[in-house]
C-alpha cells in the first residue's frame, strides 16, 4: 500500500535569521511530506534592500547541501508587502499557491507554512479570491499572544512587514493556524545541544550551527549560547498536529502597532504550546541520518 504524504508548500523569509534554515531543512528531509514548492519571502528593508532575494540565494544554499538541487521546485515571493489590503502583490509564488490548492481535495488538503510574513497568501487570495473554499490550511509563525500579554510591546517581527497581508488572510475565512511570539519563542536550543546533537553531522551540520552562531555573534552585543527556533513549530505541526494545544479563538485583525482589534470573528486556531521534545528530537534524527547517508555515498 502506497504511504500517505501530506501535500506542502514552505514559504520562509530563509535570510532574515538563523531559525529558517532548520524549519527548510526538518521539512525537506521529511518522509512523509510531498514538498509541492518552496518559496523565498521578503523580510523588509529593515537588513536588506534585497531581501526576497537573499532568501532565495540562501533557499538554493540549502538545496544544494541536501543534494536537492533542481529536484524541488522554487518561486519566488513578492520583493515587499502588498500596498493596501485590496491590492495583491502578484508573483510566482502566489501563483504556485493557487495552482497547488485547486489540486487539494477532501481528505488531501494543501498545507502551506508561512515562517515570515503572509504577503503571498494574502496575494493569492485577493488574486483568486475562490481559493479560501478549497482545502487549504495556512500556518502562519507570526502575531503576538491572544492573552495579552504583550500588549504595548513593539509589533512583532513577521507581522510588522506586512500588516495589510495579515489582515487579508485573518479576515478571508480561510483555514489559519497560528503559532504566535509566545509560542515559538519557547523552542530553544543551546549552542552545547546543538554541538552535541548535530556537531558531527557532515557538513549540513556544520552550515546549520555555524550560521547560528554567526547570527548571534553579529546581532547580540550581551554574552548569549543560545537561540530560539522560532520556525520550527510550522514543520512539526504538519508532521503531527496533535504535537500542539490549539484554542480556537476569532480572528482578530491587527492594527498599525501589531496590536489586535476586533475583526471578522471567523474562527482560527491558535497553538498554546507546542512539543518541543518531538520537535527537536526529530529533527536532529534525520539531520544526522542524512548525513549518514551521504557520508555512505
Amino acid at each position: 500500500m502506497p504511504e500517505r504524504r501530506r501535500r506542502v508548500i514552505i514559504n520562509t523569509d530563509a535570510k532574515n535569521e538563523a531559525d529558517d534554515q532548520f524549519a527548510i531543512v526538518h521539512g525537506l528531509l521529511s518522509p512523509t511530506f510531498d514538498i509541492r514548492g518552496l518559496i523565498p519571502a521578503h523580510f523588509g528593508t529593515r537588513r536588506s534592500d534585497r531581501s526576497m532575494a537573499d532568501s532565495r540565494e540562501e533557499i538554493d544554499l540549502l538545496l544544494d547541501l541536501l543534494g536537492m538541487t533542481g529536484s524541488i521546485p522554487v518561486a519566488n515571493g513578492a520583493a515587499a508587502a502588498i500596498p493596501d489590503e485590496a491590492t495583491p502583490a502578484d508573483s510566482p509564488g502566489a501563483r504556485l499557491i493557487i495552482e497547488e490548492s485547486k489540486l487539494a481535495g477532501a481528505g488531501d488538503p494543501l498545507y502551506v507554512s508561512f515562517l515570515g510574513p503572509l504577503t503571498d497568501m494574502a496575494s493569492a487570495i485577493l488574486l483568486d479570491p475562490v481559493i479560501v473554499d478549497r482545502e487549504v490550511v495556512v500556518i502562519w509563525i507570526g502575531g503576538i499572544d491572544h492573552s495579552g500579554l504583550d500588549a504595548g510591546s513593539r509589533v512583532e517581527f513577521n507581522l510588522s512587514n506586512d500588516i495589510a497581508a495579515a489582515n487579508v488572510v485573518f479576515d478571508s475565512g480561510i483555514t489559519v493556524w497560528q503559532v504566535p511570539n509566545n509560542v515559538y519563542r519557547m523552542v530553544s536550543v543551546s549552542y552545547a545541544e546543538l554541538d552535541d546533537k548535530i556537531g558531527e553531522a557532515g557538513p549540513l551540520g556544520e552550515y546549520l550551527i555555524r550560521q547560528l552562531k554567526e547570527w548571534n555573534a553579529a546581532t547580540h552585543p550581551e554574552p548569549i549560547e543560545s537561540r530560539s527556533l522560532g520556525d520550527s513549530p510550522a514543520i512539526s505541526l504538519m508532521l503531527y498536529p496533535n504535537s500542539g494545544n490549539f484554542r480556537v479563538r476569532p480572528a482578530p485583525r491587527f492594527g498599525a502597532e501589531g496590536h489586535h482589534v476586533p475583526g471578522s470573528g471567523h474562527p482560527i486556531r491558535v497553538c498554546e504550546s507546542v512539543d518541543t521534545r518531538f520537535l527537536l528530537e526529530d529533527m536532529f534524527a534525520k539531520i544526522n541520518r542524512f548525513a549518514r547517508k551521504a557520508a555512505n555515498g
